[in-house]
């Protein structure tokens, strides 16, 4: 039906309504998975109808939730990607559009093989685009760092230029939003993964550093917000001496109490102690900062560590 009214908006649009109406029914699944680029392309047809734009795109994330939930791989390929970038710019003012388009771009940038077709359309000028248009935005902000994070993690990364430019925009994206917990989490984990790849400038060592204690100040509760900020903490130690002075010395308290306060919170999980020592391991490169350690008796911090993970 769908392919034989491709030019009828109206056709298409009930059609995508009838589509919704079995999002519900689990064993449509694997039928509504053949359906997604039948759908973009409908998007990519009638790009200048916004509410074509907004049912296609509820409905792929519809789908796609549905098979996350379910565990089931739902590999979208390249012409999908390149219809929802089609629809981000020609809709680029759209607030509501622009976060549903967001948040499939986030679920489809967990597939590395989604995430090489991402950057092959050019996405990340898209995305600071986004984020600097609507950095008031939680959700836009939360799914497009996770989508920068994910293009930044992966191997053979050719867009350095684009991912430097990045760094402002993620760390303006965290002074916005640092008592959003999921927000930050997700804003942290891409600091890291642009700090591993090389793209933050000197002058931004610092300023970053602050940043992520903020983070961790304002946030101590959040499992997985400690990890990340631990992470980017420990890659930014490793790259200057300016982030430890400033990880001693912030104006508003010693990173030193927030990692001991960070762990008093989660010393019974695992995955955050690790990280911590992580960060910790790059903290005693420095003279200065372990001098800082003793004299706040980390040792005693570290010796229960050490009976409590043996093995880490």
């Amino acid at each position: 039906f769908m392919q034989a009214f491709w030019n009828v908006e109206e056709a298409q649009a009930k059609a995508i309504q009838q589509l919704a109406s079995f999002v519900r029914d689990n064993s449509a699944l694997p039928l509504l998975l053949t359906f997604t680029e039948v759908v973009t392309f409908a998007m990519k047809t009638h790009i200048d109808s916004l509410e074509l734009q907004v049912d296609g795109c509820s409905l792929l994330l519809e789908i796609l939730s549905q098979a996350l939930e379910q565990d089931v791989v739902a590999a979208l390929g390249e012409n999908v990607i390149r219809s929802l970038l089609e629809t981000v710019r020609k809709h680029s003012e759209n607030e509501e559009l622009l976060s549903l388009v967001c948040t499939l771009l986030m679920m489809i940038s967990a597939s590395e093989v989604a995430t090489k077709n991402l950057r092959k359309a050019g996405v990340i000028p898209d995305l600071l685009s986004i984020l600097r248009n609507f950095l008031h935005n939680e959700q836009i902000c939360l799914s497009c760092c996770g989508v920068l994070w994910s293009l930044a993690v992966s191997e053979n990364n050719v867009d350095q230029a684009l991912l430097k430019s990045a760094v402002p925009v993620v760390s303006a994206v965290l002074q916005e939003h640092v008592q959003s917990g999921t927000v930050v989490e997700s804003a942290c984990s891409a600091l890291w993964a642009l700090s591993l790849q090389g793209c933050l400038a000197e002058n931004e060592y610092e300023p970053t550093t602050a940043l992520l204690l903020d983070a961790l100040r304002m946030n101590p509760e959040r499992p997985v917000l400690v990890k990340n900020a631990c992470l980017a903490l420990a890659s930014l130690l490793r790259l200057s001496g300016l982030s430890a002075l400033r990880f001693i010395r912030d104006s508003k308290g010693s990173g030193i109490n927030l990692i001991k306060d960070a762990y008093c919170l989660h010393f019974d999980d695992a995955e955050v102690v690790e990280d911590i020592c992580m960060l910790m391991n790059e903290m005693v490169q420095y003279d200065n900062v372990v001098l800082d350690m003793l004299s706040q008796e980390m040792e005693e911090l570290l010796f229960e560590i050490k009976i409590r993970f043996p093995s880490r």
